[in-house]
């Protein structure tokens, strides 16, 4: 069993310290054993772990997500109905997300089209962003975007 201090843990997981701490400290990884002088020592346990997380928030899991994939995790003999209504879940929120960036996209293009240089006073992009009634699509102008990994 190999024994790695955090900024070992930090390098070879690509995660930073801080982010490490605070996943400590939400429970998602175990407290680790210390050194007579207080240091955290993370075992195999603790690497695998850390990687399944990094790589489940890669992928835009939310943290409530991985907690439960964690504790389905481990009962391994549990059926994994519910695994897959999480990954569905997510995969429903990726497309959702995607639709949002396909109608950004539009109204940029639409926007960029209409520019047709010359003053300020005549930008098209900025008569757009200051008139909602110039977008293509009726969307929520104070709905909040949801970034890919939150």
């Amino acid at each position: 069993m190999s024994r790695k201090t955090i900024g070992i843990l930090s390098r070879e997981c690509g995660v930073k310290v801080t982010t490490i701490r605070y996943y400590e400290s939400i429970g998602l990884i175990r407290e680790p054993d210390r050194t007579d002088s207080g240091q955290r020592i993370y075992d195999d346990a603790a690497v695998e772990r850390l990687n399944f997380i990094r790589h489940a928030r890669d992928l835009g899991f939310p943290i409530e997500a991985i907690r439960e994939l964690i504790d389905l995790q481990e009962s391994p003999g549990t059926d994994c109905a519910s695994v897959d209504r999480i990954a569905r879940s997510q995969l429903a929120d990726v497309r959702r997300r995607l639709n949002q960036l396909e109608a950004l996209e539009a109204e940029l293009k639409n926007m960029i089209t209409n520019c047709k240089g010359g003053v300020i006073d005549d930008c098209k992009v900025l008569q757009t962003l200051s008139n909602h009634d110039q977008c293509l699509d009726v969307h929520d102008a104070h709905k909040e975007f949801t970034p890919i990994g939150s």
